[in-house]
């Protein structure tokens, strides 16, 4: 069970990307972590990224003990955002394309996000010199959705709750815990609240929980975490020491930034988290092997991928044991 994983700190989670439509990749990921040992994996709300998930596993050959969750979003939540070029501004210099970790940029009588493999993380609006690129929100109505990803079959919702807006986020959380009786996790960081009002925020949301049914997941910076560096995953080691202090009755799960130094700094720091989540560095260390076609059907490949993301898994869960 899931809930044995994360209390044995037994837990890595592969983030998929909350805002990656892209079912091709997610089948991929999916079947290459999970050979590698990930048994838990983040996928974003939409019906058929679930299948693509459920598909993945099935190529490993791995589907049991493997868990499933679905991210939903907030508006103001940089998870769930997308980027925009103006074609009136844009002078198609090519800066967007070089930066986007995720080959979201496409060239077509001019350039445009393919919105599918646009993960949000704003690094093209950064570097545009034209400000010819903004983000809007994906937002979904939880009414309408929910039933059908939990009808798939979904272990857990994950919940990201980065917004100011305390009357949003109580009114979303309601409709989640409405409708689902499994594991949540809320996912925050200290980008909009400070450290008082954060923990005021978790506590509000917990009072509706049973102890111990709720993941807390600490975000460093989300979507950072292409540098295998310790001060990329400080602010995730951080904000996990926050909640840990505050003994909240729930899990803890370091994100946002992380990589394989994460569960060291964390050791070092006296921080112990239930479970560690890795997004873009995940995906980055195996890119060149999910950009092959032939990925699920070529047994070498998929056996060079899967030794790459086992070291990332194994070092992770390593650094995650009770001395």
């Amino acid at each position: 069970m899931l809930k044995n994983l994360l209390e044995e700190r037994k837990c890595f989670k592969l983030v998929c990307g909350a805002g990656n439509e892209d079912a091709d990749e997610v089948e991929k990921l999916v079947a290459v972590y999970s050979k590698a040992g990930c048994p838990f994996f983040d996928v974003c709300a939409k019906p058929e990224i679930v299948d693509a998930a459920k598909r993945g596993l099935k190529r490993a050959g791995i589907e049991k003990d493997r868990y499933i969750c679905v991210s939903v979003g907030i508006d103001g939540d940089p998870h769930i955002t997308k980027a925009v070029i103006n074609p009136d501004k844009c002078v198609s210099c090519g800066k967007c394309k070089a930066v986007c970790p995720h080959d979201a940029i496409q060239i077509n009588n001019g350039y445009a996000v393919k919105k599918e493999r646009c993960l949000g993380c704003g690094q093209c609006v950064k570097e545009c010199p034209q400000r010819a690129i903004s983000v809007i929100s994906q937002l979904q109505d939880y009414k309408e959705i929910l039933p059908k990803l939990i009808e798939k079959g979904i272990d857990c919702i994950e919940f990201h709750a980065i917004s100011e807006n305390e009357a949003d986020v109580d009114d979303k959380w309601q409709q989640i815990n409405e409708r689902f009786d499994g594991m949540l996790c809320i996912s925050l960081d200290r980008s909009e609240l400070g450290d008082r009002k954060l923990k005021e925020r978790v506590q509000r949301m917990l009072n509706k929980r049973q102890p111990y049914t709720t993941i807390i997941q600490a975000d460093g910076v989300a979507m950072s975490g292409n540098n295998d560096e310790f001060g990329t995953t400080l602010q995730a080691v951080a904000t996990a020491q926050l909640f840990q202090n505050a003994a909240f009755p729930a899990y803890i799960m370091m994100s946002g930034g992380t990589n394989t130094k994460s569960t060291e700094l964390a050791h070092l720091c006296g921080v112990k988290p239930h479970c560690l989540a890795v997004g873009s560095y995940a995906r980055k260390i195996i890119k060149e092997y999910l950009l092959k076609d032939d990925l699920l059907t070529n047994s070498e490949l998929m056996e060079q991928a899967v030794k790459i993301a086992k070291s990332l898994v194994d070092i992770s869960l390593e650094n995650m044991k009770d001395d």
